[in-house]
């Protein structure tokens, strides 16, 4: 199991909470506009792409974990001994029920609660960039910028927040992230019309999709730390 430094862990959140204060000053404080005619369409692309890598880490979550370097090193004999001790991994999961509060059921069928959460969220931003930056359809956010960036600040702060919630509000808090932040990408561009602040913002978007990552990952390694079971896959 990946073990995350406490002072990087502390860091990234601080600076995340940090960001967030700054994406709210952004949208009070007037900025000088830039050039108009590719400000949205290149913004947008980058928003676009960021929400399609969140669509494929949701539904493929241990393969995007190995290629981040977050794959946990688990061995074929410690599943194996692990299963004759009565557990299973189920997608990223142990079924050992310490991780009870981490999957939500629908219909009969576990899901990890945070990657449902993702995947819809990520889902709704989708859209959204599409019909902000490259239609006329979202230009009405504009007169209620400020709201929209604020709601958007208090979805992200939410997104951090989600390990303390457990199944279906856990995977509400989840949909809620990437949603906050196309509210206050678009909520920011639609007062600032700057290219260089939505830059500082879609690095922002990836420095807290990183946070989370992490904060995800220390919460599965203080899981499994905490667990009294005797379990193979727990020393990885």
């Amino acid at each position: 199991m990946l073990k995350i430094s406490k002072l990087v862990l502390f860091f990234s959140v601080l600076v995340s909470l940090f960001g967030i204060f700054t994406a709210i000053m952004f949208a009070l404080v007037p900025h000088s506009a830039t050039a108009q005619t590719l400000r949205k369409p290149v913004v947008g692309s980058i928003f676009l792409l960021i929400c399609l890598l969140g669509l494929l880490a949701a539904v493929r979550p241990k393969r995007c974990s190995s290629v981040l370097a977050f794959h946990s090193k688990v061995d074929k004999t410690n599943i194996h001994t692990s299963l004759h001790q009565g557990l299973s991994v189920i997608g990223h999961h142990v079924n050992c029920g310490e991780f009870s509060s981490h999957v939500a059921n629908f219909f009969g069928r576990i899901y990890c609660a945070a990657c449902a959460g993702l995947f819809l969220g990520a889902l709704v931003a989708l859209t959204g960039g599409v019909l902000y930056f490259f239609t006329d359809w979202a230009a009405g956010i504009v007169y209620f910028s400020f709201p929209a960036v604020l709601t958007g600040a208090m979805f992200i702060a939410l997104g951090f927040a989600q390990l303390l919630f457990k199944g279906k509000m856990r995977m509400v808090l989840n949909v809620l992230f990437p949603f906050g932040a196309f509210l206050i990408l678009a909520g920011t561009d639609a007062v600032a019309q700057n290219v260089f602040v939505d830059l500082y913002l879609t690095a922002l978007i990836i420095f807290w999709i990183w946070t989370r990552i992490l904060l995800s990952r220390w919460d599965h390694a203080r899981t499994c730390r905490i667990c009294k079971r005797a379990c193979s896959i727990r020393s990885c």
